[in-house]
């Protein structure tokens, strides 16, 4: 199955190529072609999310209110989730939907001719940073490098732009938690190949674009539509009220 994969991955980038000419410029296009398609998947997703940043306070008064009861917790937060529609995994889907194209495109790359270039940029989309670096030197990978530099740069914008959005308790936890994962990706960017750096790069800036152009209006408007709803129906708590029992009367 992952062969088959491999294959039809190869033969669809190299179609690409011999329709532009370039092999750097076809990674970007099926990027490009990979993001349109999860583009409704994005607006559910955000759509969620919003939905749920509404939801934020009566949640936190569940987990208040019921914190002795664990069961009844989860009952009634089940309840909410099932109420706006809200799967904790949906903002991970198109993730792992991109995940087999990102992966693939390592074995890819090293199928592709070895004067496949990007535009002279790049010299060798199945070179990496350090390959480069440790057969010529700086210069010689200095582009490599840039590329590197701007995979990290781009995995931290992202929760830059979504701080905004969260709560002011959590905002320096995901700024720290960005800054630590934009390190990983330029130790993780240094040994790959060029190929997926360029996969990566296109994918985070149609990412930052989307969120700015369109996915803010998507939020805005569910966060809207979540709040007429949240005002119009109210948390439901069910009361148990004990039953008192009749004094026995006394016998003259």
């Amino acid at each position: 199955m992952w062969d088959w994969f491999i294959n039809f991955l190869t033969w669809v980038l190299a179609s690409i190529q011999g329709l532009v000419g370039d092999w750097g410029l076809a990674v970007i296009i099926l990027t490009v072609i990979i993001r349109i398609i999860l583009t409704p998947l994005m607006a559910h997703s955000t759509k969620s999310t919003a939905r749920m940043q509404v939801m934020q306070p009566k949640l936190m008064e569940i987990q208040e209110r019921y914190a002795d009861n664990p069961e009844r917790q989860a009952e009634e937060m089940r309840k909410i989730y099932a109420e706006m529609k809200f799967n904790p995994l949906g903002g991970c889907l198109p993730i792992f939907l991109q995940m087999p194209v990102f992966f693939g495109l390592f074995t890819v790359a090293r199928q592709v001719p070895a004067d496949a270039c990007f535009y002279g940029i790049l010299p060798s989309i199945a070179q990496s940073a350090q390959g480069v670096f440790e057969a010529g030197g700086l210069v010689p990978a200095l582009p490599y490098i840039i590329f590197d530099v701007l995979f990290g740069v781009l995995t931290f914008i992202p929760m830059v732009l979504n701080v905004k959005t969260q709560p002011e308790g959590q905002r320096s936890q995901t700024l720290i938690m960005g800054g630590v994962m934009a390190l990983m990706m330029l130790w993780f960017g240094w040994g790959v190949p060029a190929a997926v750096l360029l996969y990566y790069v296109a994918s985070a800036i149609w990412q930052v674009v989307q969120q700015q152009v369109i996915t803010k209006r998507v939020m805005e408007k569910a966060k809207a539509d979540a709040e007429a709803a949240a005002a119009n129906k109210p948390i439901e708590v069910d009361v148990v009220r004990k039953e008192k029992k009749s004094r026995p009367h006394k016998k003259n």
